[in-house]
């Protein structure tokens, strides 16, 4: 139970039954931060928290679960239709709560995670909730059957990649929920635990941040960044010791039956059963067929066009695109034994798309597409659509950016004929989709 001592004095309010209860003002934001009132709490929203209404207005409600009374702060108050709080007691608890596994989690603590408190299988339930309602309010498409499925591994130890923040002092931890704030941790329940304790061990003077990454083989790799995010110095610690400090380090990865290359702490799935589960998505819904023409947009180390590319056959090709330097000699490394496979360079927005298109001669039959957590965006999905594709194969991070694209392809002349969650994030809201879009006939 919270402590309610210390609250701010001079809040407009009144007191009913003992509690603190701030009076609306929904013609602006700013009055209720601080109060702490009881609400019923609603259905879950995208973005970690849940729904609930008070007075008149909207609150966001972390640390909740659907159909609970709890007793919130709320914790920002900034517009006029809507607050956001913490659950900070809970009155009427949902069977799907339980007790969390990480002590640093919970209202005004580490903000990694959202759904400590929830059974991992509930978590998939209102991921699946979320992708669905992205879908009907962003796409307009209704009854959209979306299933979340496990990954093999289970709730905890699962990140091999993260970043942790470093404060003033030099001590390594995760910031508060919508904080700068740091909150210094000696250890982090979901990342792989060799991972944590190169990081939560020691300290980082004068670093900004610290990302770590631990590779198939186990190799942890730690790379060092100053207040303005560069990298200064980066370390790589295998099983037979640490080797010097080098401006770039490789990691090994495994997955589609390939050995990968990739960047030490560079762009990977986050979730070791992740690149196999989304591979074995991709390629299901592909389904290329000998002699077509594969566009891998997004490619990073190339994974799906490595993964595609033998099936292609001798007179099919595959077209790995990507910007980032780093990520193309990986991929040209790791596809250095697929004749049929190609990596070109560039920019994936309208007017690399539409060069890149030009130069590649001929229309794809299948786009496989992964982009950042923004999504494509409309121009380029019109684009993809208007080459008429047999397939667009959709990975995405992000719901909402994946429903808004949906939308443009949509209106466009593309329909959502297939879609597969799958919780590569578990304890946290987020969740990772592959979509299948073809040509309306």
């Amino acid at each position: 139970m919270a402590d309610r001592r210390g609250r701010r004095p001079g809040r407009p309010a009144r007191t009913d039954g003992g509690r603190r209860t701030a009076q609306p003002r929904p013609d602006r934001g700013g009055g209720w931060t601080g109060t702490e009132f009881e609400v019923t709490v609603g259905p879950v929203a995208h973005g970690g928290h849940c729904v609930a209404r008070h007075e008149g207005r909207v609150v966001f409600v972390r640390h909740s679960l659907p159909g609970e009374r709890v007793v919130v702060r709320v914790t920002e108050d900034r517009h006029p239709g809507f607050c956001r709080a913490d659950a900070i007691e809970v009155l009427e608890a949902s069977p799907a709560r339980v007790e969390r596994p990480c002590p640093y989690s919970g209202p005004g603590r580490c903000g990694g995670c959202d759904w400590q408190h929830v059974d991992p299988a509930e978590q998939r339930r209102l991921k699946a909730a979320v992708v669905r309602e992205q879908l009907t309010r962003l796409a307009g498409l209704a009854d959209v059957a979306v299933t979340v499925e496990e990954l093999p591994g289970g709730a905890l130890r699962w990140r091999s990649r993260a970043r942790f923040a470093v404060d003033r002092t030099g001590a390594p931890g995760l910031r508060r929920h919508r904080s700068h704030d740091v909150v210094v941790l000696d250890d982090c329940p979901i990342t792989v635990e060799p991972a944590a304790q190169a990081v939560l061990s020691r300290r980082w003077p004068g670093a900004g941040a610290v990302d770590v990454s631990i590779d198939s083989a186990g190799a942890v790799t730690t790379s060092r960044l100053d207040r303005g995010g560069r990298a200064t110095s980066s370390r790589v610690v295998r099983a037979g010791g640490e080797l010097p400090e080098e401006p770039v380090t490789r990691a090994e990865r495994r997955a589609g039956g390939r050995d990968w290359e990739v960047e030490g702490t560079g762009f990977w799935q986050v979730h070791p059963a992740a690149a196999d589960a989304l591979v074995g998505a991709v390629a299901g819904f592909a389904a290329v067929r000998p002699g077509e023409t594969v566009l891998d947009l997004y490619a990073g180390a190339g994974l799906f066009g490595g993964a595609l590319a033998p099936t292609v056959g001798e007179t099919g090709r595959v077209v790995c695109v990507e910007s980032d330097p780093g990520a193309c000699a990986a991929a040209d490394a790791n596809l250095a034994d697929l004749p049929h496979a190609e990596v070109w360079q560039g920019e994936v927005d309208a007017d690399g798309l539409r060069e890149l298109l030009e130069e590649l001669g001929t229309p794809p039959d299948v786009v496989v597409l992964d982009p950042p957590r923004a999504g494509a965006g409309q121009a380029v999905s019109r684009l993809l659509a208007g080459t008429g594709a047999r397939a667009v194969v959709y990975v995405a991070c992000d719901p909402a950016a994946l429903a808004r694209d949906v939308a443009a392809f949509g209106e466009a002349g593309y329909r959502l004929a297939g879609i597969r969650g799958f919780d590569a994030f578990p304890m946290t809201a987020h969740v990772e989709c592959v979509a299948l879009l073809v040509p309306e006939p």
